[in-house]
């Protein structure tokens, strides 16, 4: 189900990003009392009332003169309020009703979108003062008084934003359908792939890299099943990054790693491996996602028997921090290898769904420690008293042990390795986790 996005959003200043680490109860964003600080879009999920949904923390605006901070402040809110299902305006108790403020209020207006209006700096206990009552006249209903800083009135602001989120059973439900991530830097071929898949010309195509700045979404059927296939804007290396379009291009990026079911990071065979698609593979990798690495422009490479095999070694040790992930290389210009691909697209997300029964599981870790013991310390040996798999999505295990710090990351790496012997789980990543037992008689 796609979780309810919320965005935060403000003129520089008012208390975004504290009032965002406040919330997910993290310091994620960077905090200081300078307008602009927050360069980069920040993602991260929220839980309320049993809900989760997904936090944007929009930044502050970057105004390379002051005579176009109202037009780099309309954009970058505009492009919020796009990916958004419910806005948080947040303001200042301090500074009052600005221009700017009223501006954003007019547009959140047009939006359609729920807003939620937040007055920021309520910092004193008790009744607010007479100025709170101002920022009535910005036209979106009732404000809430916050701090940010102590904390006081976020759970107001979390129910008043919880009541625009639909029911979790209204919630899209896409069925059997795959959602498929197409995501990879600037000009890899995204935007080529999607259309060759779907037969028309859905996205633009151009050799100018960035073409694409939407997530664009396309549903298709073939024999290998139904899937919607997911556009994205290339992401570039952050230091070029210099506006608002191209920050909320990355954000969107992210936000569809987050949809999908499966990643597909595409690599232009013309130009081999290269830092950033290293950093767009670990999106995926990090949020748990089901991936292949496909290698497009295979047409266009001068090749011999030789070169697949060898450029296959080469990418298997620049991606060795997902090792589970399978290669194809394709054509999204000619089709080559397509069907493939959709055949692996299916397969991986089923492994990334795989669940194993408890039973199966402990037999697997009696064999695999039985064949190599777990690792001591000073006399003290590692027991590991049973592992169970409580979800799927990416596959999760928690391992039941006496002591958590004797179970080295080299031992673990090992139980993997068996446990993709044993079950498979091609195309996805795994995770541990580790709780211990109170046991202090072992050794």
């Amino acid at each position: 189900m796609a979780k309810p996005v919320v965005a935060v959003v403000g003129r520089p200043n008012v208390g975004k990003s504290t009032l965002f680490n406040k919330l997910i109860g993290k310091r994620l964003s960077i905090v200081k009392d300078t307008p602009g600080v927050t360069r980069d879009r920040i993602l991260a999920p929220c839980e309320w009332r049993g809900r989760t949904f997904l936090m944007v923390d929009t930044g502050g605006i970057e105004p390379h003169s002051d005579d176009i901070i109202l037009s780099q402040m309309r954009r970058q809110a505009q492009l919020a309020i796009e990916q958004a299902d419910v806005i948080v305006l947040v303001t200042d108790l301090q500074a009052g009703v600005t221009a700017n403020d009223a501006d954003v209020a007019v547009m959140l207006q047009k939006s359609g979108k729920p807003v939620v209006l937040c007055v920021n700096k309520c910092d004193r206990i008790g009744a607010p003062p007479a100025e709170f009552y101002e920022f009535y006249n910005l036209g979106l209903g009732d404000p809430i008084g916050v701090s940010s800083l102590h904390g006081t009135g976020t759970g107001d602001l979390l129910d008043a934003v919880f009541e625009y989120f639909p029911p979790e059973d209204e919630e899209e439900d896409e069925g059997d359908i795959v959602k498929v991530a197409v995501i990879g830097k600037p000009n890899a071929g995204k935007s080529s792939l999607i259309n060759k898949l779907a037969g028309e010309e859905r996205s633009i195509v151009s050799d100018i890299a960035g073409t694409t700045r939407d997530a664009i979404d396309t549903e298709i059927t073939t024999p290998q099943g139904k899937f919607l296939l997911i556009d994205t804007a290339g992401l570039r290396r952050r230091s070029r990054v210099d506006d608002a379009i191209e920050k909320y291009s990355i954000l969107r990026a992210e936000m569809a790693v987050e949809r999908a079911d499966v990643c597909v990071i595409l690599i232009d065979g013309t130009e081999g491996f290269t830092e950033q698609d290293s950093k767009v593979a670990g999106i995926a990798h990090e949020k748990g996602k089901a991936c292949i690495i496909a290698v497009n422009k295979w047409d266009a490479v001068e090749k011999n028997d030789k070169t697949m095999s060898l450029t296959r070694k080469k990418l298997e040790n620049d991606f060795s921090f997902m090792a589970y992930a399978p290669f194809i290389f394709i054509s999204a210009k000619t089709g080559q290898r397509l069907d493939r691909l959709l055949e692996l697209i299916t397969y991986v997300n089923g492994q990334n769904a795989t669940r194993v029964s408890t039973g199966a599981l402990n037999d697997v870790l009696a064999q695999a420690t039985a064949r190599v013991q777990p690792p001591t310390d000073r006399g003290r040996r590692l027991k590991i008293y049973y592992v169970t798999q409580p979800s799927t999505r990416p596959p999760t295990f928690v391992f039941f042990v006496n002591r958590a710090d004797l179970f080295h990351f080299s031992y673990q790496r090992y139980l993997e390795n068996q446990l993709r012997e044993t079950f498979g789980f091609e195309g996805t990543p795994i995770r541990f986790i580790i709780r211990e037992r109170g046991d202090n008689s072992g050794k």
